[in-house]
């Protein structure tokens, strides 16, 4: 049987000296208040300012290669300045799909002319992209979708809805994963295209996706006949699929997937110190052990794919572990410190209804269910474990 390999990584140490110049600016940031800090910063902290910071830093497009206007760099750079921005609950929200995988897309199956026109502008953090995978009528049946694009002279017409398309209603183009081939039923992967799509024009509808707590992150987003020229499909046609799968595996394998509610955990562990109690210093033990372990997991899905090798199925599984780690958070939070027994002196003040830690976790458990929903459900992901591993 196929097992799983997290092959050893450390960081050498220039990545040390660029964590701390990260925490360095983060907390002058956090200072002088340009930002505050949100539970699921990725997706729901958006500030078109920090971005542009960020760009101005060098600290987007860090791996493009240097012809295209990046810096060459490792994903283990990146893989340091992001989880710096997610622990510290930053708002890189609006740049965040753009700088993950369309960017590094682009930058190797892109047009000479697709990456003259995107990549600059993401480079400096002010070109952003959402993406186009999921469809309402296919569940977590990614093959199963109906948006097609059907030729015509000098492009394509493109017609379908994709949901759950995060930032669709301030991001600027979309990657749209559609059925450019009649579909064969021996081989339902085969006959998909991505094309990129500009979103300001006409018959682009993009409607919320309101989650329980009234914030929009999600949209529905419906093509009527738009138009898409050839230069804008990604790659080569009926290539989409390939491409689609290769780029998931950067997206479920990040901090992301585990650090989404640490500013909850952060304050769960200053308000123990300021109040020790055993059931709750046991509850930090575990978490903390889980959060070092996850960080190594992530950490080594990284490395290897820097090296060029094959991480699918390790990815699924930091994805899978880390989502259930980032719930275990808020419901820690609700079974120990939310409990009456803490407050033992009516006449004083609970230290454990501190605001601070009273919004995220508000935040943290209106956010969880979709925790282990986006980037494919956690059911889905373990089918793919199973075949990885050849069990199915």
């Amino acid at each position: 049987m196929p097992l799983v390999n997290f092959p050893p990584t450390l960081l050498p140490p220039h990545l040390i000296e660029l964590r701390n110049e990260v925490r360095e600016f983060v907390h002058q940031e956090l200072s002088d208040k340009t930002f505050q800090v949100t539970i699921d910063g990725w997706l729901s902290g958006y500030s078109p300012e920090f971005s542009k910071k960020l760009g101005r830093k060098g600290w987007l497009g860090m791996t493009l290669p240097k012809e295209v206007g990046g810096q060459g760099r490792s994903p283990l750079d990146r893989f340091v300045v992001i989880e710096e921005l997610l622990a510290a609950g930053a708002p890189v929200s609006a740049h965040w799909v753009a700088d993950r995988q369309t960017a590094p897309l682009l930058a190797i199956l892109g047009s000479d002319a697709q990456k003259e026109k995107y990549l600059p502008g993401v480079i400096r953090g002010e070109t952003y992209f959402a993406i186009g995978l999921s469809e309402p009528n296919a569940g977590s049946d990614l093959a199963a979708l109906t948006t097609k694009a059907v030729k015509v002279d000098g492009g394509w017409l493109l017609n379908g809805r994709k949901i759950w398309s995060s930032g669709a209603h301030f991001c600027h183009a979309m990657v749209v994963l559609c059925r450019t081939s009649p579909l064969d039923t021996q081989n339902r992967h085969a006959g998909m295209s991505q094309l990129i799509i500009d979103l300001d024009q006409p018959g682009i509808d993009i409607r919320p996706i309101h989650l329980i707590s009234g914030e929009h992150h999600f949209n529905e987003v419906s093509f009527e006949d738009v138009f898409v020229a050839d230069d804008m499909v990604v790659g080569k046609i009926d290539q989409g699929w390939q491409q689609a799968m290769g780029e998931l595996a950067y997206e479920r394998s990040g901090p992301e997937r585990f650090l989404s509610t640490l500013p909850l955990f952060t304050e769960m562990v200053r308000l123990v110190h300021q109040r020790p109690n055993p059931i709750a210093l046991q509850a930090i033990g575990r978490l903390s052990a889980r959060l070092l372990s996850l960080h190594q997991l992530s950490l080594r899905v990284t490395g290897a794919l820097s090296r060029g090798e094959s991480a699918d199925t390790e990815a699924v599984l930091v994805k899978d572990v880390g989502t259930r780690f980032e719930k275990e958070i808020a419901e820690t939070a609700r079974l120990i410190f939310n409990a009456e027994d803490f407050d033992t002196d009516a006449s004083t003040l609970n230290p454990y209804q501190d605001s601070a830690y009273s919004d995220f976790y508000q935040q943290a458990t209106l956010q969880a269910p979709g925790f282990t929903l986006r980037g494919g459900t956690n059911e889905i992901l373990r089918g793919i474990v199973a075949r990885g591993l050849g069990l199915r």
